[in-house]
This record gives structure tokens, sequence and C-alpha cells, in this order.
């Protein structure tokens, strides 16, 4: 079976807290580990997103506007839906591991990593798509 969940691959999450939003895949583990084993992945998304902006704003309400919510978490494949599209951010790949998921200080660090990163993707004016709440 071809793999699905590769390194940088956007998907969208299907069940929970954070369903139907956009996340990119930092690490996917097929097997399973001991504790989880089951197929999961380790995502990188979006809680809040960016709003809009138009030329009119000033500086200080564009900065406000242009802020992002990240979330970091541990998927089950079943629960995630892939897309076709993918991210190519380098920086994420050393961000997070499985142990970053045992301490709380550890998981907000890497959480302040993503909301730069992401930030500077969105402001770039990169992957515009990623950046926007879906559609139903």
């Amino acid at each position: 079976m071809p793999r699905v969940y590769k390194p940088g691959k956007v998907a969208i999450v299907l069940q929970g807290r954070q369903a139907g939003k956009k996340v990119v895949v930092i690490k996917q583990l097929d097997e399973g580990t001991k504790e989880r084993p089951y197929p999961h992945a380790i995502v990188a998304g979006i809680e809040r997103y960016p709003l809009k902006v138009t030329k009119r704003m000033g500086q200080k309400k564009l900065a406000k506007r242009s802020k992002v919510k990240p979330f970091i978490k541990v998927v089950n494949y079943s629960h995630l839906f892939p897309t076709r599209y993918a991210l190519e951010l380098e920086g994420l790949k050393g961000t997070v591991a499985a142990e970053t998921f045992k301490e709380p200080t550890q998981r907000e660090d890497a959480k302040k990593q993503i909301k730069k990163l992401f930030e500077d993707r969105y402001t770039s004016g990169k992957n515009k798509w990623f950046f926007q709440s879906l559609r139903f």
C-alpha cells in the first residue's frame, strides 16, 4: 500500500476538537508504537485562522488580524482526510517529536516555533489556501 501521509502533506482533521481544520503532517508512524498500536501521524495545524485584511487598515490592526493560533496533535490515520496539497516547511521537522507530548513546557515551546513559522509563511503570501478556513 502506498504511503499517503508523508511529511509536508496537508490533511483535514475529521474527528475531535479540531474537526474541519487543516493540518500539516510532520511525522508519520505507519506501524504505530508501543503506546499507540495504530497507524498515526504527528500533525501541526491552525486552530484559529487569520482574519481578513484590507488596504485601509493600519500596521497595528494588520499585525493583530494576521495572528495564527496553532496546535500540535497525534492523530489516528482514520481521523485524517488527505488532500492533494503539500507544504514545504523544513523548519517543522525538527520542532515536534514523540517526546514533545510528554512535557507541557516542551509542547508550548514547539507551539511557539510553529506559530512563528506559520505567521512567516502567511505574511510572505505563500500558500494562501492553507490559511483560510474551510467553507462548507
